[in-house]
């Protein structure tokens, strides 16, 4: 699959998660605006049935039968306090006379009904009606005055007025009970009501969300685990996509490498079936030694990349023994001048280590060596200047193998030490290789119990730095 398709699939993908994490929210919000609703119905109700128990006790409490107070108050008022008046003798009231004259204070001024009601007969009104509807919130309550814009009682207690109009209770403590949507009017048959009985629960809002949570949390939670198995599969895509091109330049290269020496093995061997050179016995051998140099070569190719199929299989085993650094490190650099003083390059040894012994494989060692100054030398554009440094660390030996070559980004010094990969060079095609080298460095400075590390710039070079412990364990 090509990037193109790749990232159609992305899209539609990520779009049909966004539209499942919407549909999931609004179905999960209407649930919470159905208990919301049903709740409400429960507490409106519950507030209608104790506003008509309140009602009828304010009847019992006044002996006032009929509903029209309107009446009542216009004509009834007068004809009462004109017989008590008449009645009255020496300051003494009779029975009947006391009974009419708690009528005044309710006929003249309405709100005397809210101040009337029984606190305890009203919180035990609450509490039942609220339990019998299956409301098991805490809830705050108070009797709210229109008129005075103030609340008279507030969760079975009188608020007390104190001089400057007041009260003990502040607006902090009843700001929940003011803004309130649970509320409604008292004693407002036939007339305007004289205040409110209001409700405030303060768990409301967490009630709510505990109706839903744990459709939340797993509708987050599945959510979740769906977007990261998508994000590690689309990782994955990509990964195997970069792996397989990689391959596919493996391929490539070592399809080339091998093309070279066949046609000259081909040649040679023709060349050896001639009539003409048949006979002579010097050709017959130089062409002989070509086959042989060149067959060489092609099973160094074939042990290079078997021996990297055995370490990724974990079946190679080191050798170990005590291995002088200086003296592998001096026949890798003499190795390597031959190239190098061909391209009218040099390197340079400043081998400072006091101590050099480490222990390890040595021809493991060796072809770290040459590996990295093999590199060294094909990523130099003009004449090589390698330099090659030792240094000694605690418990261990560093080497520093420095070039002035056309370095790397950031980008690429994260995947150089992977398998098959190779460093771009833009439009140069005479660095050769399979991707092998740095990979198996890698693997057996790990298997040493050391390090490498790289640092880079691009057009200013690369260092390369590998650490060998001088005492190497089969521990972990």
């Amino acid at each position: 699959m090509n990037k193109r398709g790749i990232w159609v699939i992305i899209v539609l993908m990520s779009t049909a998660m966004i539209g499942l994490s919407v549909l999931q929210f609004i179905w999960i919000n209407r649930q919470i605006k159905l208990g919301e609703q049903q709740f409400e119905n429960k507490v409106f109700t519950t507030l209608g049935e104790i506003k008509l128990k309140l009602e009828e006790d304010a009847i019992q409490n006044l002996s006032i039968i009929g509903k029209n107070k309107g009446s009542l108050f216009a004509n009834e008022s007068d004809k009462i306090v004109s017989q008590i008046m008449k009645k009255k003798t020496g300051g003494v009231f009779k029975p009947l006379e006391l009974n009419e004259l708690k009528k005044i204070p309710y006929l003249i001024n309405p709100e005397t009904k809210l101040e009337e009601i029984n606190n305890e007969s009203l919180d035990e009104y609450l509490k039942k009606g609220l339990e019998a509807k299956g409301v098991q919130l805490n809830a705050e309550y108070g009797v709210f005055s229109k008129s005075s814009e103030s609340f008279i009682s507030v969760n079975g207690h009188y608020v007390v007025d104190i001089e400057g109009g007041s009260s003990e209770i502040g607006k902090k403590e009843t700001r929940g009970l003011t803004n309130t949507k649970f509320s409604i009017d008292l004693f407002d048959e036939g007339e305007s009501s004289p205040g409110s009985l209001k409700l405030f629960f303060p768990g409301y809002n967490s009630f709510l969300l505990s109706s839903v949570w744990i459709l939340l949390l797993c509708s987050l939670l599945f959510t979740g685990l769906v977007m990261f198995c998508f994000g590690y599969v689309i990782y994955v895509v990509f990964r195997q996509k970069q792996v397989s091109e990689m391959k596919t330049d493996f391929i490539n290269n070592m399809t080339h490498e091998f093309k070279t020496p066949i046609a000259t093995i081909s040649l040679a061997s023709d060349s050896i079936l001639s009539p003409t050179i048949i006979e002579n016995k010097d050709k017959i051998t130089r062409f002989a030694n070509i086959i042989k140099q060149e067959n060489r070569r092609m099973l160094a190719q074939v042990e290079k990349v078997l021996q990297m199929a055995r370490i990724d299989k974990k079946e190679f085993e080191l050798n170990i023994s005590e291995v002088n650094m200086h003296d592998i490190i001096a026949r890798a650099i003499e190795n390597s001048n031959l190239k190098v003083s061909s391209r009218g390059g040099s390197i340079e040894a400043r081998l400072n280590a006091s101590q050099d012994l480490v222990q390890g494989d040595s021809n493991h060692i060796a072809n770290m060596m040459n590996n990295l100054l093999d590199n060294a030398e094909k990523y130099s554009p003009e004449a090589p200047e390698i330099i090659v440094e030792t240094k000694n660390a605690k418990n261990g030996f560093i080497v520093e193998i420095t070039d002035h070559g056309v370095g790397m980004s950031k980008e690429a010094q994260k995947q150089i030490f992977e398998k098959f990969y190779r460093v771009h060079t833009g439009n140069r095609h005479d660095v050769k290789g399979f991707g092998l080298g740095l990979s198996y460095v890698k693997a057996l400075i790990s298997a040493h119990k050391g390090t490498i590390s790289v640092n880079s710039e691009l057009g200013k070079g690369s260092k390369f730095k590998l650490f060998f412990p001088h005492v190497w364990s089969d521990k972990s």
